[in-house]
């Protein structure tokens, strides 16, 4: 498995909207019931044919064939295949939703830069505005109601559908074409027309607490999230904490979490996984802090790359977990291209922790339960740690 495969998450939502990293970046809302599960790194979709279960793979993309001979959409034959495979995270992508999870997972996605949720009365309210994006250039602000979007409503829609809205078509949506909102603030309502931009998805923040302890909150793994990582340790306060906060981290570049696994091991494993019965293993590189007090915070977000991260740090007495237990998600997906040009995800396979956990559909129970004041709780760990 290189760099670019996967451990992918379910998509098992209609066609109307294409759930990536993206949606989690542009409208939060939903992602902390799960709603908006993000993909984790794929491999370029012809090198992984081989790695495909020949049966798997076949039967897929025979269905896929003989829909597009029908005259049928190959993808909705496609997405049957694998739903009667019983392959829970296997998945098919148009190839304009392909190419978005690509762009998200390099750290970028087309859009105007707003955060939004969804209320009790069906109302979808603006959470917050990225600096520097149309939609803050525009003024709008946190609070604000959005109405609808080019001309279609969106009250009592899901999040994920506003942002299908928002973001267009991938193919003729790109940067600098125009989208219509209409909003509303107070009795104030207003139509505007702002033009999409290309952002970055902000992967990594860090920030220290009033006591020195550096927080680095990963929100997923993309493209350099890992080298983010390993600074935001090399430059924290000296002879402090730090907490790497993976609550609601859908996962990401499997490399990247390996890279940030680096940040706090000297080299040695990080996780192994099988591919087709053959077995094979991620490393971390040699150099990183492995004396400073770490605390690892996951939830029942915590998912896929992520689980990959925390089931290492903890396998190798690194970090102390702290949080409930993570979602679950420790199966190897690898894409394969169908003939109309969309592309399949099947498992291939599942990955294990140093010690030989298997996480897939079990999770990892973290050293010390919390679901509430999680952070107050990792500062009281940490300052143990600190006194040992």
């Amino acid at each position: 498995m290189s760099g670019r495969d996967l451990f992918c998450q379910p998509r098992r939502f209609g066609r109307g909207a294409a759930l990536t990293l993206v949606f989690a970046s542009v409208l939060v809302a939903g992602a902390a019931t799960g709603a908006l599960p993000g993909p984790d790194r794929k491999s370029p979709a012809g090198e992984a044919r081989s790695a495909t279960p020949a049966g798997h793979h076949e039967d897929v993309a025979e269905a896929a064939a003989e829909a597009m001979a029908a005259g049928q959409s190959p993808v909705e034959a496609a997405e049957r295949a694998v739903s009667r495979s019983g392959d829970r995270w296997g998945a098919v992508y148009s190839e304009g939703e392909y190419e978005e999870f690509e762009e998200a997972l390099d750290g970028e996605y087309t859009g105007v830069g707003l955060w939004a949720r969804r209320e009790r009365d069906g109302r979808i309210e603006v959470t917050k505005v990225r600096a520097g994006s149309p939609a803050a250039a525009a003024g709008i602000r946190a609070g604000d109601r959005l109405r609808s979007v080019d001309g279609e409503k969106v009250d009592g829609r899901p999040v994920t559908e506003v942002v299908s809205l928002l973001r267009g078509n991938p193919t003729d949506a790109p940067a600098g074409t125009p989208v219509k909102l209409a909003l509303e603030r107070g009795t104030r309502a207003w139509d505007l027309t702002l033009r999409r931009a290309r952002l970055s998805t902000d992967s990594v923040t860090v920030r220290e607490l009033a006591d020195g302890i550096t927080v680095i909150r990963i929100s997923s793994f993309t493209k350099g999230s890992g080298d983010t990582v390993r600074t935001a340790v090399r430059q924290a306060a000296p002879d402090t904490g730090i907490v790497l906060d993976l609550r609601g981290n859908s996962g990401g570049l499997v490399t990247e979490a390996v890279t940030a696994a680096s940040a706090f091991l000297d080299g040695g494993l990080v996780a192994t996984y099988d591919v087709d019965g053959e077995q094979r293993a991620l490393h971390a590189e040699p150099g990183g802090d492995t004396a400073r007090p770490l605390v690892a915070l996951v939830d029942g977000g915590t998912m896929s790359a992520a689980e990959l991260l925390t089931g290492a740090l903890q396998d190798r007495g690194r970090a102390v977990v702290v949080g409930t237990r993570t979602f679950g998600k420790g199966s190897v997906q690898m894409p394969s291209r169908l003939p109309d040009g969309s592309v399949a995800e099947l498992t291939v396979g599942h990955y294990r922790t140093p010690s030989g956990r298997m996480v897939d559909g079990r999770g990892i129970t973290p050293d010390l339960e919390a679901d509430q004041q999680v952070l107050e709780r990792a500062e009281t760990v940490l300052s143990g740690l600190g006194e040992s």
